[in-house]
């Protein structure tokens, strides 16, 4: 399979990660790659959003050098690393395949930056758009410099920040609802009261950034950096943190209602006082959390894999002292070996 299906690999790798394994079996002979396509498929993916390799290296954690061999074809990304890599350069895993049709390769790079996403609509269609009172024309940002930046009050929906530098821009009260940010730096950004409702933020540098009072609805985080990043006096209903390293971001007075936390880093994180309702911990690193004077009501903290005791240990350092919780919770923590010496049963 792995030889005649080629990049249908990087797909099936998301749902099955045994894959991984797999593709180190495989001989040169055998091998599904080109280095020198994919290389210089990267370098056209990262000028097209107007980022340099420095730019990329920082949003992957590795040496601009690194990404320099990868274009030049010297070497080559790993499976994990080149799904990273679609999701920060904005495009699918078969864009990096010789064979199979991708569907960045004729929008993305046959036409124009500026014409990415427009589509013949037909004479009618139009006619009854010039009857509208307003219509939205800026709603691509990608490859932009837009360092501290005034976005204050705006009503922009369905925004595409791909690329963009976005350090200390200021997005306050603004309805951002739709939009997604990718591969940008968007690093002391601020985001207070910003409606953030079915936005997408992936991959993103949001260091030191503020989220007070933001409205946060169907938001989705996944493998952003959120150092020192503050989220306060806000209500998170049915967001998802995934694969995010939280060990360092900031929650106070915030509700979390039907938040994912799925294969999130949230070792040492204080949660003390604060509202957990359907939320899931799942696959999470939980080590010393606290949770103290929290409240908790239908709370999940299994884990698909085995309950190793590893795991076990982990949940026992977790602290719930003066926490609230209904039955059914309380039964699901004790039976994995939590500490609810302290706990109140609600």
């Amino acid at each position: 399979m792995i030889t005649t299906n080629r990049f249908r690999l990087f797909a099936d790798c998301r749902e099955r990660p045994e894959y991984l394994c797999t593709v180190k079996k495989i001989k040169p002979k055998d091998s599904i790659m080109d280095t020198k396509i994919i290389g210089g498929k990267i370098a056209q993916a990262r000028k097209r959003v107007n980022m340099s390799q420095a730019q990329l290296a920082q949003l992957l954690f590795i040496s601009p050098q690194a990404v320099g061999k990868w274009e030049r074809g010297e070497s080559i990304p790993d499976l994990i690393t080149i799904n990273r890599l679609a999701e920060i350069l904005g495009v699918d895993l078969n864009y990096f395949s010789e064979n199979f049709p991708s569907t960045n390769d004729e929008m993305a790079f046959k036409m124009p930056p500026d014409s990415i996403g427009d589509i013949e609509q037909p004479e009618q269609e139009i006619a009854n758009l010039s009857d509208s009172p307003e219509q939205q024309l800026l709603t691509n940002f990608s490859g932009s410099d837009l360092t501290k930046s005034d976005f204050a009050g705006v009503t922009a929906h369905k925004m595409k920040f791909n690329g963009s530098a976005l350090r200390g821009s200021d997005f306050a009260g603004a309805d951002l609802t739709g939009s997604k940010f990718t591969g940008s730096d968007v690093r002391e950004a601020n985001f207070d009261g910003t409606n953030l409702t079915d936005c997408t933020l992936s991959a993103i540098n949001l260091t030191d950034a503020t989220f007070n009072k933001t409205i946060l609805v169907r938001t989705e985080f996944s493998a952003s950096e959120l150092t020192r990043a503050k989220f306060t006096n806000a209500k998170l209903i049915d967001v998802k943190l995934i694969k995010t390293d939280l060990t360092k971001t900031i929650f106070e007075n915030c509700v979390f209602n039907n938040v994912d936390f799925n294969y999130s880093d949230l070792r040492g994180l204080c949660l003390d006082g604060q509202t957990f309702i359907g939320v899931k911990f799942h696959n999470a690193a939980l080590n010393e959390v606290t949770f103290n004077g929290a409240t908790l009501k239908n709370v999940s903290f299994r884990t698909t894999f085995a309950l190793t005791n590893k795991y076990y240990r982990a949940i026992n350092t977790i602290r719930f002292d003066g926490a609230m919780m209904d039955k059914l919770t309380y039964a699901s923590l004790k039976g994995i070996g939590a500490d609810l010496s302290k706990v109140t049963i609600i």
